[in-house]
């Protein structure tokens, strides 16, 4: 809902809109004043484009003049990303709806709406038309036309959905290209591998695997796919370039030359809006002599402001990289860059990596299994592409506005943990995990890489497939979202694995039994302890019992998971009571002051918490809940109790058997009220 000036009680029934989420002011503009643009400081005046000029527009008739240039913003990786919308009219419709009143409208009231996908769903974001200007010009990104105000407008939208126009200010072009389509955006090299590969961050136990660019693979969809490059210093030959500079390729032409062979010509746009090369195929440049008349003349009058052609070698010489964005069809399928073939079955599911709980590692660590595994079934044979993508380490402060939880530097080591993602084939379900884990996966991401997203490629047979991501240390933590996209019929699903060995103490064994449970509305939803219907929760009842062997130290551990979608999760947490031997089927001789004797609190919106403790002798109960009464879902709780077994050996006939003495026992019932 769009909160008006209106429903603000000002200036009449048309009032302009104007967004107080994200002010025409210097919060809006800066985060930490650590880039070049903190100098514009007292310098900026934010305008309406009817005050910019006579006649705006969002589009201009000729869309060559719709495309982007770049301003006094480093924002040139989030323009190269743009010019697939203007390529596509079906993923421009859907990051900006068509039919907005628009100024000289009766209905224009100054605001649009425009989608980004975040984290696996799209996201609107509105803002007012007020942009930032210098004597009364546009001070960032803009059109070639300098009526046109969708490029500007646009970025004011993503300044919004990062919190600052700042926060712009150096970023990946795979990054936007897949926050404005939805899709997936591949980064490939152009450079010295070698070098690269021996200053990589870890030694993963896979072969390491680095692809590098081969514009012939990309022939089935060269027509359709996002193709940008970009520098990370100045090569020679460019005129002006400068370190971490992003350009994108409009096109590449096979070009017969007057002796017979094949040229590769490719199309370059610089988001500055000038050419920025000196080489073989400029204005006058000899290149142009080794084909005919009429195809120079053809090539040369494609050209647009701030593009020039370059030959292979030379595209290979100046540029560091290449980002590929996958083609999406008007159906919203994507299209394979290897093959061109549409991958019309797809499944997403969203995990986390938690410190103590999920978060094991490489494949270095002897806790790499504990890390979150997921079944991938394919029904039959076809093209697989599975991503794994990382939450940004954002902290919300207000509805768009974020700000990352590390310092100033926008590095991607800041805000990226070092991710992988392998893949074993599983031939039946039940499989011993030890073993499978100490063989090579079947395939995998080539190093664990500080990316936002890595992807898998590669043509599967029918059956199981175990994937299992990590990040490089135990223990980082991040949210993640698994997206798997396939030609032939697949599911996706999360293992739930049991509650992870305790590495508490070297001595003893640990005994784990579980109980399915769930919170119905009205019945056995009570919420937590702030209400009186608390003690309708179900109660799991459990004894302690004592040994001389045992003095002290972590005796038990419980997890509680909820069964319910990542994002559509209830706050849970839970408390454990101690009670009479005699009362403990029940909950009704307890008294709303009960203190527990440990709970696992606050309430957090998480698939499942933990708590280890340590509980002297006795009967005791659990009750989990959801922060709020009458919210329903399923659960399922664990119970680990520490154990001593004393081994006793009969040295009888080869027929006798070792026996081994229980000494204690651990039960578990629900009570049933």
């Amino acid at each position: 809902m769009v909160r008006t000036a209106e429903d603000r009680g000002a200036r009449g029934a048309k009032a302009l809109f104007e967004d107080l989420d994200f002010p025409s002011d210097d919060t809006s503009l800066f985060c930490d004043s650590s880039t070049p643009i903190a100098g514009l400081q007292g310098n900026i005046a934010w305008q309406r484009p009817q005050e910019i000029c006579q006649s705006p527009v969002l589009f201009p008739d000729d869309i060559t003049l719709g495309h982007a240039k770049q301003g006094l913003l480093g924002d040139c990786w989030f323009l190269c990303a743009c010019t697939v919308l203007i390529k596509n009219s079906h993923l421009l419709n859907k990051v900006l709806p068509p039919d907005q009143p628009q100024w000289g409208d009766s209905r224009y009231r100054g605001f649009f709406q425009f989608h980004f996908w975040q984290q696996g769903h799209w996201t609107e974001v509105t803002i007012d038309d007020r942009l930032p200007c210098i004597n009364s010009s546009l001070c960032f990104s803009r059109c070639h036309s300098p009526t046109a105000f969708w490029v500007a407008l646009l970025e004011k939208a993503y300044a919004k959905f990062h919190g600052s126009y700042e926060r712009l200010w150096a970023g990946q072009v795979s990054e936007a290209l897949v926050d404005l389509t939805g899709g997936l955006a591949e980064h490939w090299s152009l450079g010295d591998l070698g070098s690269e590969e021996e200053q990589r961050p870890e030694q993963d136990s896979d072969q390491v695997r680095r692809r590098g660019l081969d514009l012939n693979l990309l022939y089935p969809v060269k027509d359709d796919c996002a193709l940008s490059c970009s520098t990370q210093s100045r090569p020679g030959g460019a005129i002006e370039l400068g370190q971490y500079h992003a350009l994108t390729v409009m096109e590449w032409l096979d070009v017969k030359t007057v002796s017979g062979s094949k040229l590769k010509l490719i199309r370059i746009r610089n988001p500055w809006g000038r050419c920025c090369w000196g080489g073989a195929w400029i204005d006058s440049g000899a290149g142009w002599s080794s084909v005919k008349h009429v195809c120079a003349s053809d090539l040369q009058a494609r050209l647009a402001e701030g593009e020039f052609w370059l030959d292979e070698r030379e595209f290979m010489s100046l540029f560091d990289d290449v980002t590929v964005g996958y083609p999406i069809s008007e159906e919203g399928h994507l299209k394979s860059i290897y093959t061109g073939r549409l991958l019309k079955h797809s499944h997403q599911l969203a995990g986390q990596w938690l410190r103590g709980h999920s978060a094991g590692g490489s494949r270095n660590s002897s806790s790499y299994g504990t890390n979150p595994k997921f079944w991938l079934k394919v029904s039959e044979r076809g093209e697989v592409l599975v991503s794994l993508l990382q939450h940004r380490k954002w902290r919300k402060t207000e509805k768009y506005a974020q700000t990352p939880l590390e310092d100033n530097k926008n590095t991607k080591h800041q805000h990226y943990q070092a991710i992988a993602l392998h893949m074993w084939k599983v031939e039946k379900k039940r499989f011993n995990m030890s073993r499978m884990l100490n063989k090579p996966p079947c395939t995998s991401t080539h190093c664990h890489a500080y990316e936002r997203e890595v992807v898998l490629h590669g043509q599967l047979d029918s059956g199981y497939y175990l994937l299992i991501p990590s990040t490089y240390q135990p223990g980082a933590e991040a949210r993640f979202l698994i997206r798997a996209f396939s030609t032939s019929s697949i599911s996706l699903s999360a293992l739930k694995s049991p509650a992870p060995s305790l590495p508490l103490t070297t001595d003893g064994e640990w005994e784990t039994s579980y109980f399915r449970g769930s919170w119905v509305e009205g019945e056995t939803a009570g919420g937590s302890r702030n209400f009186l219907s608390h003690w309708q929760n179900p109660c799991f009842p459990f004894t302690v019992c004592e040994h001389p062997a045992v003095t002290s130290g972590v005796n038990v551990r419980i997890t509680l998971q909820q069964n319910r979608p990542d994002t559509d999760l209830h706050p849970i947490g839970f408390h454990i009571y101690k009670v009479s031997e005699i009362l403990k089927e029940s909950t009704s001789h307890l008294e709303m002051n009960e203190n527990p004797v440990a709970s696992c609190v606050p309430h957090c919106y998480m698939q499942d918490v933990s708590l280890v403790c340590s509980l002297l002798p006795g009967a005791y109960i659990v009750l989990p809940s959801t922060y709020e009464p009458d919210c329903s879902a399923n659960f399922t709780l664990s119970l680990a109790r520490r154990i001593h077994r004393l081994v006793i050996f009969l040295l009888e006939s080869c027929s006798q058997r070792y026996k081994t003495g229980n000494i204690s026992s651990f039960r578990l019932n629900h009570c049933h009220k």
